[in-house]
């Protein structure tokens, strides 16, 4: 029995220890985040962490280092790591408030307004009257409306070229069936204008038709010549 006890105290003194060194490491690491020597505070923070995993403390500063340090989306991560192991972790109203506070502020700096919107909602719900939130909340509605009206245009201005386009794609193929009907008619046209093809042979036969033909008038004229002449000479003889 005593053994135990023994056992319990030194457990209990090691927890101590190790509570101990956490707290001291996230001091130190807050000292440097106070100077702007923001790289060697997250080391520290990290330190505390790897002693207590479950330190809010650690955890709610190396999330506000990280964004320091221009990495928005690794704060975020840390935040939402520490909601969800808050279950067994003592997190009072106004650490909760804090925390989904600056949640929304990496959303906010990531341009991703819709979690950020529900981050500031949910520190509003804990602490109604922080006017820092409720300002923040107002600015991140706005930049959600506006990203919502310009995808809106956006889809109209896409349906409209659809329709444009296609309407654009009637009215060609519409001149192009006008253009191929007017092409096939100038082609018939030009197939009925054009005299069919004579052979040789029908345009020998056509000569010797035209030459038989005048032959046949010179014959006439030259017999009506000699009838009149005749003529001239009976009435001359009389």
């Amino acid at each position: 029995m005593r053994r135990v006890f023994i056992l319990i105290i030194l457990l209990f003194v090691s927890s101590l220890a190790s509570a101990q060194k956490e707290r001291w490491d996230v001091r130190k690491g807050n000292r440097l985040y106070e100077k702007g020597e923001y790289q060697q505070a997250e080391i520290n923070y990290r330190k505390a962490l790897g002693k207590d995993s479950l330190s809010v403390k650690a955890r709610y500063n190396l999330a506000n280092v990280l964004y320091r340090n221009q990495n928005a989306a690794a704060a975020e991560q840390e935040v939402s790591r520490l909601l969800s192991d808050s279950t067994g972790v003592s997190i009072t109203d106004n650490d909760a408030a804090n925390i989904f506070h600056n949640k929304g502020n990496y959303s906010l700096s990531q341009k991703k307004w819709s979690e950020a919107v529900e981050s500031y909602k949910n520190s509003l719900r804990i602490n109604p009257s922080d006017m820092e939130t409720k300002s923040n909340l107002a600015y991140a509605q706005k930049m959600l409306q506006n990203e919502q009206d310009k995808n809106q245009n956006n889809d109209q201005n896409k349906d409209q070229n659809k329709d444009q386009d296609k309407d654009q794609n009637k009215d060609d193929n519409k001149d192009q069936n006008q253009d191929q009907n007017k092409e096939q008619n100038n082609d018939q046209k030009q197939n009925q204008n054009q005299p069919p093809k004579i052979t040789p042979q029908a345009a020998q036969q056509m000569l010797q038709a035209i030459q038989n033909k005048e032959n046949e008038t010179q014959d006439k004229v030259k017999k009506e010549k000699a009838k009149l002449y005749e003529r001239q000479q009976r009435e001359k003889n009389w």
